[in-house]
């Protein structure tokens, strides 16, 4: 009986980066992290999907973990920095309404 040669399969760098860098955004990285985290999570998802059928590429779900965690995290700063600028123009509180 004869058995196909096994594929050889390796783990997408850009997806460990990706979710790497995602963690590091909730962490100590906010939003380079998180902008590091988004892009490679887009290029490892590329890779993978145009990667050989004989050299098969893993680590898909760790790019989309990567990129829901940097997507969030980039998302709340772009909220913060929109409160942030709210607060300076309409006031620092509510100190007015005395």
């Amino acid at each position: 009986m004869s058995y196909p040669p096994p594929q050889r399969s390796t783990t997408s760098s850009l997806a460990i980066v990706s979710l790497v860098f995602g963690v590091l955004a909730w962490v100590m990285l906010p939003f380079v992290g998180a902008l590091v985290a988004v892009i490679c999570g887009h290029l490892a998802r590329g890779e993978i999907r145009r990667a050989p059928v004989d050299q098969r590429l893993e680590g898909d779900g760790m790019a989309v973990a990567g990129l829901v965690l940097g997507y969030v995290q980039l998302t709340l700063s772009v909220l913060l920095v929109v409160f942030v600028i709210a607060m300076l123009v309409f006031g620092f509180g509510f100190a007015h309404w005395h």
